[in-house]
């Protein structure tokens, strides 16, 4: 008796692309929206631009929804600003913003990392050192590109330990403002191109998240904030205001 081919049918998405499986959607929304993020941290994505959902396809590389997707949680972060019927806007930097919320980011980070450095598991404790280790070795030759993804994995390795789910979503958005302030610091400050202070901060943390030693983690995330602080000192007295808008009009021959 003859046997019938069976023939899998791919359904189209509105990408033109066959559709995926749930967990290949969640992942290339995911991807999709740190791509985005890294443009942002990176000033890739100027500040103050104005786009269409459409070039960040292009530049992202990803289809429609997941970008869609990745917009509308950068939305909820204040990162993007959605403009109906005219397309999207960079947020700009406000640093008076940005300074104030830096106490609220002090307060939640005592209570995330007094959370991580109590619940660290061995896993998260060997991550911790694997991470020292690599910072360590590294620091004389580290990018700032690379060291903005080290502190992605810190970030991420910590709130993991704190084993909070909601703590993620509220301090995500932080992460990302003040990552993005470090690197415009760090790339456009005269004199400040050096990493080793934010390296020392970030492996005091370290340190005492893997030795479980819950007060010196909170005295080392203290010291980082206060770090992060004088950033926006500098910055307020010296930083070209076209870094943090760049819809401002240039002064006469600059």
């Amino acid at each position: 008796m003859a046997t019938r081919k069976r023939t899998l049918k791919v359904v189209r998405n509105d990408d033109g692309e066959g559709k995926p499986s749930r967990r290949n959607r969640l992942n290339f929304f995911e991807l999709a929206y740190q791509k985005i993020e890294e443009l942002l941290v990176h000033c890739e994505l100027k500040p103050g631009q104005f786009m269409t959902m459409l070039e960040l396809q292009h530049i992202t590389g990803f289809g429609r929804t997941p970008v869609h997707h990745a917009v509308n949680r950068l939305s909820a972060d204040t990162l993007i600003i959605i403009r109906p019927r005219h397309g999207l806007h960079i947020a700009p930097i406000d640093l008076a913003r940005e300074r104030m919320l830096l106490a609220l980011r002090r307060d939640m980070e005592r209570f995330v990392i007094r959370l991580a450095a109590d619940r660290a598991s061995l896993s998260h404790r060997n991550q911790a050192l694997h991470i020292d280790r690599l910072l360590r070795e590294r620091r004389a030759s580290l990018t700032l590109d690379e060291f903005n993804s080290i502190d992605r994995r810190i970030d991420a390795l910590v709130l993991d330990a704190a084993g909070e789910p909601f703590l993620v979503h509220t301090l995500r958005p932080l992460h990302t403002l003040y990552r993005r302030i470090g690197y415009i610091h760090h790339r456009f400050m005269p004199g400040q191109a050096e990493l080793s202070g934010t390296i020392d901060h970030h492996l005091a943390i370290l340190n005492a998240v893997a030795n479980r030693r819950v007060e010196d983690a909170v005295k080392a995330s203290d010291a980082l904030i206060d770090y992060m602080g004088e950033m926006f000192t500098g910055m307020e007295a010296g930083i070209d205001p076209r870094l943090l808008d760049c819809s401002i009009e240039p002064l006469l021959g600059t």
